[in-house]
């Protein structure tokens, strides 16, 4: 149990720093990136400065951290995708272009959820 216990703590270990690795690097390379998580500590600010229940500040707050998860998710698709090759190919822009067309919309779900809770 005790060597179990230890193997998971370092597979959790390893898991962090991969995770913070991967985070530095597009930060350094990604302009997005550092836009949506300015925009979002713009939002998770307003969201402790106002009146909000826990639910709305929770939503604003994961919602936020969702969109910084797709443009991730978005930048390893288009690395992947010119890794793989330069030439210009249909699939490869259907590929980008839903990667981009994700992140925007996990954006939209965060607007939609700041309107509804100040129009409520």
């Amino acid at each position: 149990m005790r060597n179990l216990l230890a193997a998971e703590a370092r597979r959790f270990a390893n898991t962090a720093i991969w995770s913070w690795a991967g985070w530095r690097a597009a930060w350094a390379t990604e302009k997005s990136l550092r836009q949506w998580t300015v925009l979002n500590l713009l939002s998770a600010t307003l969201a402790f400065t106002l009146n909000l229940s826990g639910a709305e500040r929770g939503l604003i707050l994961g919602l936020g951290l969702l969109v910084l998860a797709a443009e991730l998710l978005n930048t390893g698709l288009e690395q992947a995708i010119d890794y793989i090759s330069t030439q210009q190919d249909p699939r490869a822009k259907k590929a980008k272009d839903c990667g981009s067309a994700a992140v925007a919309l996990t954006a939209l779900a965060a607007g939609v959820a700041w309107a509804a809770i100040l129009i409520g």
